[in-house]
Parts: C-alpha cells; structure tokens; sequence
C-alpha cells in the first residue's frame, strides 16, 4: 500500500524530483524535440532518471508530462495523444517507484493568453487541463503537481480543473519574476489567497530563480498560509560557461538554503532547472527528520484581483463595495448595457475606483437580455480596466458562473437566501470556484422581523455553507436593511442581528446601507448615521454609493475611531488640506486610497489624470479636457471601444491633422503607460491593453498620414530560436514594439539561424531580436550572432526570456539585454538613438 502524501507531511519535509528536462538532455534529447514523446520512446532511459531521484532521496517523482496538454502537444502535431502520452509517462513513473515513493503528474502551462489580452477563454483551458489530468490519474499518479504558472488565472482554471475532475491532492506552484510578481503582475500574497480558497494540498513557487530568489516569497507566503508549502527552486540563475549553460548552484548552497526554505514555511523542497539527483541527495540529506512547521496561518477575510488583494478586517480604514454598476432605475446605463457597449459600464467602474472604492458590485440585470452572456462582457471589460476584486450581484446560477469563470482572483457572490433551493445552487459554485459568498437573512417566509429570527436563518446558511465545504471565511452574512420611512422598529433589529452573527458566528458581514434612508428627506444624514453604528456593531462591508462624500467621510473616521487607522495617518494623509465644513457641502476632498489593498493604490485606469470630484472623473470622453488628452487617456485605459469615436471626433470635429492626434494623442499615451509600468503602477496585462488600443487607433491613422511621417523607428526581426517552441514572450515584446513605431517582423518560434540571417539582410534589419525560455537552446542564440557577425551585418542584437541574464548577454556578444517587454522598447530605442 502506497504512503499518504498528507498523513506524511504531520511527519516529515517531504523531497520533491529536481528538473527532468536538464537531465533528458544530457541523455541526448535534442532542442526542438517534443520532451514528452522523447521520454516515452525511450522509456528506459525515463525510467533510470526516475531512478536516480529515487536513489539520492526523493520521496515524490514527477511525471515527464509538464508540456502534456493539448496545446503544447499540439505545437508537435501530437494534440489527440493527451491520454496515451500522459497515461504512459504515469505508467513509468509508477513502475519506478513501486509502492514507496509517491509519483506527482506535472502539470504545465499551456502557452497561450487568457481573454482579453489573449484569444482563449475558461472553457478552452479548462477542457484541456481536465483531458490531462484525469489521464494521469487514471494511470496511477498519487498526486498533482501544478508548475511553472506566470498567470494565477491560469493556474487557478488547472487547480479547478485538477479538484473538479480527479480526487487526487494538488500542488500549485506559481513562478515569480524578480521583481517578486508574476508576469502578470500578481504578488505573493494575492496568489496565496486566490489559490488557498481552492482548498489544494498546498501551494508555493517554482522556476523563476534560484533558493535565494525564492526565499522571499516564501516567507511572505508562509506567514499567511493555512496550506501547506511547496518550493523547487532552479539550481541558480544560468551562466555560459566555455560555450555552454552552466547553473551555478552547487548541491551544497542549495541544501543549505532548503533549510532556509523549510524555516520559512515549506514542507515540500525539490528543485526545477539545473538541479541534479547530486542537488536532491544533498537536501535530502539535510532535511532527513525534519518535521514540516505546523500550519498556523491565519484566517484571512480578503477578495483578490490579479494583481491586488483587499484584505477586509486589516488595514488602516474600512473596505467597502461601490454600488453603482447597477442598471435598476438607470435608464441610460441599462441601455448601453443592452446594446452590449459595456462604455458605461467601464467608466462607472473607474470612476468608482478613482472616488476610493476598493471593491465594485456588478448587476447585469437588464429585462430582455442575455444576461450571462452580459455579465462575461462586464467582468472581462471591467477587470481590464480596473484591476480589482468584484461583487457578482446576481442570483441566477448561470450568471453566477459565468462571472465566476472569467474573473481572475476571488470574487465575492451576492447572494443566496436561506432556502434550500437557492443554497443548494450557490454554495457549490463559492466551494467549486473559490469565490466567498454571501448569504441575506432571507427565506421562503420573507425577512423575519426579529433578530432572533434572522439568527435562525443565518445559522442555517453557515451549517449549509461547512457542509459544502466552505471555510469561516468563505461566508458572509447580509442581515438585511430595512426602511425607516416604513418599518422603523426594524432597524435596531438589523444592528442586533450583525452584532449576534459577529459575536457567535464569527463570519464577515454585509449591508445595502442606504436601504435605511428611503422615502425619507436628506437621505445623507441618515445613511452616514446609520453606516456608523453599523461600523462599530462589527460591519465589515458595506455597500454604499462612493460619491456620497458623507459615506467615505465615516468610514474614514471609523478606521481612526475603531483603532483601524493606526497613528490616523490615512485620515491625516486624506484630511490634511480640510478647512471646515461638511464634505457635501464645501471643500472636496479627493478619495483615491485604494483601502486595505496589499499594495499600494494603482489604478490601472489613468491613474494620474483621474480625479474624482462629484460624480465624475477625467475620463476618455470627458468634454471638459481637451480632444488629445482624452485620446491619450483612453490609450492609457486600454479603451479599445470608445478610440474609434475620439478619432472620428479629433479628425471631423477638431479637423486636426493625423500627425498631431498621433503625437501629441496616442504616442504620449503610451509613453505614459510605459512609464506606469516602469514604476509598477502599471503591469503586464494593462501595459498590454493600452498597446493594443494604440494599435487600434494607429490602424485608423496611419493610412492619413503622409508617407514621411508613417516612416517607421527602425526594422526590427524578432524570433525565438532554434528548439525552442516558447514565444508568449517575444509575442508581447512584438505587440509593443509595433505600438512605439518599429517595423517589426516576426518569425515566430523555432526558427533556425539561417533563416534569421537572411530575412535580416534581405529586410536591411537595425536589430535581431531573439528569445529563448529554455536552457538548451540558449546557446543558439550565440550561434545566430556570431554568424551574423561573419557575414558582416551590421544590425544590432537584442536577446531576452526567462532563464536569461545581463551577464549571459554579454557574454554570446549580443549588443543589449531585455528583462521583460516595456525594456525591449528602452532597449531598442537606445540601440537606435
């Protein structure tokens, strides 16, 4: 009978494999072939590397199937293989580790980009993890290893895939930058809780860098973590030594740090490039005994985005979710929503955040719509341009899911009442998708008029919610406002009720605030009032109206008042101009802390020309600024659908000349969400939305301007080298580069040097630009340069990817190195002067 990976970890660190394809390359495996079905063609050869691991210490294996999906078998032709492929790479692992070593299904990303910044969705990834996973399982495989995610969204599809589909325990690694987020701009923290609420075995970091370059993010990790810890740290940061891809880690500094790793939180070590059965002997030697640190972390009640987390009972004030994505009785906004625009939608939701909401609700409640398919557009629209955690406000399952597939982080589901119906429905989604989920003081006999009665029901909700498996924290309760104007007994009730579920329940809590005020004079007075005795009977989120300046005003004060606040320096900081008088009233004070955030405020709309007064903001289409700032706004936005109406109205309106819209417009645009993203207010997925709005507006221009003046920076020819089948990278570096004015040709991936060369001369290139995200083939990229140099070209070389360093481009003679897609610009516009 094979050891139980849990009932193991209470006993001991466990020992992960290290890399497999370091070690099928030495056993002859060329670049460009297919891993996968080189391991299974010459199955000895994979049996012995299982061997070795097993010999020096490990006591999981890994299966060779990390590129096993469909779409990274499909870059072979071998797409409907999945099953065969990834069932015999089990098989062999299996045979090798008999009954004592656990065998772990590697399962790696697919290559391709989520929508919207890429063209796959939910259901297509999905599909292709779940293919693989239940394949492996099948087979044999004990456990599921999760490896190499640069997207959480993507990892959090094949953690749901891996749940949903198999009932074996899961290990998520997500790999980090050096910047200690991912690609897509998600730290530690926000990936923890985003993962964690999945409920895997457990959760952690590989590849990226070497143990030193982990080490960090685990101890960010293991201070909050209730899961367990998993880390597979590559043998160092690679180097060219005598021609060839050394990494510089011995066995010993890596030994020494997995007892650095296992002091900081993990309870399973093993290593990923470069690392060795001599790597794993070493740390299995050191770790031999040593008992895994007990999970103590806290209960954290926090929703997440992709890049950003709000953690709701933490921090120097109080969250709260902004109200006004909302169609009921908002004719306008219900009829931009019908016509599938979205326009209104996206400016309610940045003017929100610019006005300090850290959390928005999102109602697609339309008659007469296809509300599902309304709500995917709003959720993909809405985190594009503001990347923070939602409310789906919705209490149709088949929107509730939808929103739950397309949002990238932990939402919050608004709502279920107390019959077993609806609970029936909603809390398998909140459990199947890691999403919270809040449950109103409501049942088929309507809102009872007691506290004791709501009690009643919020007792019913939260047994209903741990049956199904949701955690304290995964369960809200909404204790339900009712009008003063019509039941004024009742609203001391609601306050009564929020106290008892705080005091015996202990889960988050919720209220629609403003309810109190209906039908009553200066609605202000009466909901700030009320938010406040809320506040201090243990509200955690309420839900308010973010231009209503008395709201923000409380809640400002009640994070001093409530000890929230510590030294008042956010009240200090926000009120530090006030000169008297009511908020409503006379000075404006502006309100753009994103509250409780992990991170600091980064709107990922234009966070600089934003500024919320009234109801309004800045925005796009804002008549108030001049016609080049709103164009420049919007390729800040990434406003892909309103740029086409701004340049009819720059050119037919305005009648300026298309070299002005373009420079003193859209290149200023993009120059700015450069700079966001140098300073990190900005990330991947925003930097890359505004390039493709910039593409979109120069796609209308360019044929207007002259041909002098649409001459383009400089020929660029990107390509990613020969063996390597790798390009999502040098995919972002072309779009970027085509919106900051070069000519750029791209060659796609695995493409010999000759092929480089000659296109090189026969376009007359200024610059080569190669990537490479594998070792192996990184010395490829010194053969297309040394040859360039024989036949006299005279272009620039610039090489970048992930296993790349400054010192490993200087020493193949490349001209500059790139450390992501925004430096790809710096660099190339260097090179060219």
């Amino acid at each position: 009978m094979r050891p139980d990976v849990e009932e193991l970890l209470k006993q001991k660190v466990l020992i992960l494999d290290g890399a497999m394809g370091t070690m099928l390359q030495e056993q002859g495996m060329m670049p460009g072939q297919c891993p996968e079905l080189f391991g299974i063609e010459n199955f000895r050869m994979l049996s012995a590397i299982h061997g070795q691991y097993i010999e020096a210490g490990a006591d999981i294996i890994q299966t060779n199937t990390f590129g096993g999906n469909s779409f990274k078998l499909g870059e072979y032709g071998l797409e409907n293989r999945v099953e065969e492929i990834n069932a015999e790479a089990v098989r062999i692992a299996r045979q090798s580790a008999g009954d004592k070593v656990l065998v772990a299904a590697s399962i790696g990303p697919s290559g391709k980009l989520l929508q919207p910044m890429g063209d796959i969705d939910f259901d297509q990834l999905y599909a292709a993890f779940s293919e693989q996973v239940k394949a492996c399982e099948k087979a044999g495989a004990d456990l599921i290893s999760i490896e190499t995610m640069t997207d959480v969204g993507e990892a959090r599809i094949a953690l749901i895939a891996a749940r949903q589909n198999t009932r074996l325990p899961v290990i998520a690694h997500i790999s980090f930058e050096n910047s200690g987020r991912t690609m897509m701009g998600t730290d530690p923290l926000t990936a923890l809780l985003t993962l964690e609420a999945l409920q895997p075995l457990a959760i952690g970091a590989n590849c990226s860098g070497g143990a030193r370059e982990l080490l960090p993010v685990i101890e960010i990790m293991g201070h909050y973590s209730r899961v367990y810890l998993s880390v597979e740290p590559n043998a160092g940061l690679p180097l060219l030594l005598e021609g060839e891809t050394v990494f510089p880690d011995s066995p010993e500094e890596m030994a020494e740090y997995a007892l650095r790793l296992r002091d900081a939180g993990a309870g399973i070590i093993g290593g990923c490039c470069g690392t060795t059965p001599e790597h794993i002997r070493a740390m299995a030697n050191v770790l031999r005994g040593v008992a895994t640190l007990k999970r103590t972390g806290q209960k954290i009640f926090a929703l997440t985005s992709r890049s950003r987390s709000v953690n709701i009972r933490e921090g120097p004030s109080l969250a709260y979710i902004g109200e006004r994505i909302n169609p009921t009785a908002r004719k306008k906004l219900a009829s931009d929503i019908k016509e599938g625009q979205m326009l209104m939608v996206v400016d309610e939701a940045r003017n929100q955040v610019a006005a300090g909401a850290p959390i928005l609700d999102i109602n697609m409640g339309v008659p007469g719509i296809d509300e599902v398919a309304a709500m995917k557009q709003a959720v993909l629209s809405v985190q594009a341009a503001v990347d923070i955690p939602i409310s789906i406000d919705s209490t149709n399952a088949l929107v509730v899911e939808e929103a739950l597939k397309n949002f990238v982080g932990r939402p919050l589901i608004n709502s279920t009442t107390g019959e077993d119906r609806q609970l029936d429905i909603i809390l398998p989604l909140a459990k199947k998708y890691g999403a919270a989920v809040l449950g109103l003081c409501l049942d088929e006999r309507g809102i009872p008029k007691t506290a004791e009665g709501r009690m009643e029901i919020a007792r019913k909700i939260y047994k209903k919610a741990r049956e199904y498996g949701l955690r304290d924290e995964d369960i809200y309760i909404d204790c339900l406002v009712q009008t003063a104007s019509a039941e004024q007994s009742q609203v001391m009730e609601t306050i009564t009720t929020l106290q008892r579920v705080k005091d015996e329940l202990g889960v988050g809590t919720v209220l629609g605030v403003s309810n109190v005020s209906h039908g009553l004079p200066a609605r202000e007075i009466l909901n700030s009032t009320y938010l406040a005795m809320a506040l201090a009977a243990g509200l955690d989120l309420p839900i308010i109206n973010p231009f209503d300046d008395r709201m923000r005003d409380t809640i400002m004060a009640a994070g001093v008042l409530l000890n929230r606040d510590r030294n008042c320096s956010t009240f200090i900081k926000q009120y530090k101009d006030y000169q008297g008088g009511s908020a409503t009233g006379g000075n404006k004070v502006r309100h753009d802390i994103c509250i409780n955030c992990n991170i600091p405020e980064l709107l990922t709309g234009s966070a600089k020309t934003i500024n919320a007064v009234e109801h309004s903001t800045a925005n796009s289409e804002d008549s108030n600024i001049s016609i080049n700032q709103q164009l420049k706004n919007a390729v800040l936005e990434g406003n892909q659908d309103g740029i086409e109406k701004l340049l009819e109205k720059a050119l037919h309106e305005y009648h300026l000349k298309p070299l002005e819209i373009v420079n003193q417009g859209l290149i200023p645009g993009i120059e700015e969400a450069g700079e966001l993203y140098d300073r990190k207010e900005y990330f991947l997925p925003q930097l890359m939305m505004a390039a493709e709005t910039m593409r979109k507006a120069f796609t209308i221009v360019k044929p207007l301007l002259s041909q002098q003046a649409s001459q383009s920076r400089g020929t660029i020819i990107m390509a990613t080298v020969e063996g390597d089948i790798h390009d999502i990278g040098k995919n972002i570096v072309c779009v970027l580069l085509e919106n900051y004015g070069f000519n750029v040709i791209d060659l796609g991936k695995d493409v010999k040097a000759e092929s480089i060369l000659e296109i090189a001369e026969r376009e007359n290139a200024d610059i080569i630009g190669l990537s490479a995200l594998m070792t192996t083939t990184m010395p490829a990229m010194k053969k297309v340069i040394e040859e360039a140099r024989t036949r006299g070209l005279q272009c620039k070389f610039m090489v970048g990817g992930a296993v790349l360093t400054p010192e490993y481009a200087q020493s193949i003679g490349a001209d500059a190195y790139s450390e992501d897609a925004r430096a790809a610009v710096v660099v190339a516009r260097k090179l060219l002067n």
